[in-house]
């Protein structure tokens, strides 16, 4: 069965076979046996013996490996789920300060922000007006304003960009 294994920002293509493990092209000596009564296992890799516990994370594939007393976050998936992963990222587009966009038609009554503000997760930016009731729009993120777009007292149609996100 074959892996990629993500530590950080590394990653590393494991081949698990009956007649040993191959990492990235390598093939190494390594072997798994259990400590009975506990949940430390015994990892060896050519001479060197690891103690090693593993807890699984919220979401599939993210693990919780303590070797040798250390603490890493690890995400470890099949080959096939990996490259599903991979292209469902790629096709997400980027991931940054999202523009504030008009959820509906209505008016702009005020602008609570200018170019340059460092706006926190919630803060409110733009109240609009719309069937003659106030709402505040606020910010999905962190991040610093780089352009207002409208004004008070301006007109906007449903998916207007009202503010752009640096």
């Amino acid at each position: 069965m074959k892996y990629i294994v993500t530590l950080g920002d590394q990653r590393a293509a494991i081949d698990v076979a009956p007649d040993g493990v191959t990492i990235d092209g390598n093939q190494i000596s390594a072997s798994l046996s259990d400590l009975e009564g506990t949940p430390v296992r015994l990892v060896t890799i050519g001479d060197t013996v690891h103690r090693v516990i593993l807890r699984r994370r919220v979401s599939r594939g993210h693990y919780v490996l303590w070797l040798d007393g250390f603490s890493y976050d690890v995400e470890a998936l099949d080959e096939r789920t990996r490259a599903i992963r991979d292209l469902s990222a790629a096709a997400a587009g980027p991931i940054g300060p999202q523009p504030l966009i008009a959820p509906m038609p209505g008016l702009v009554v005020r602008v609570e922000v200018q170019a340059g503000d460092e706006v926190c997760p919630g803060q409110g930016l733009v109240v609009m007006e719309a069937m003659k009731m106030e709402n505040e729009l606020r910010s999905t993120g962190a991040g610093r304003v780089k352009r207002v777009l409208v004004a008070p007292g301006e007109a906007v149609e449903k998916g207007s960009v009202l503010i752009e996100m640096e």
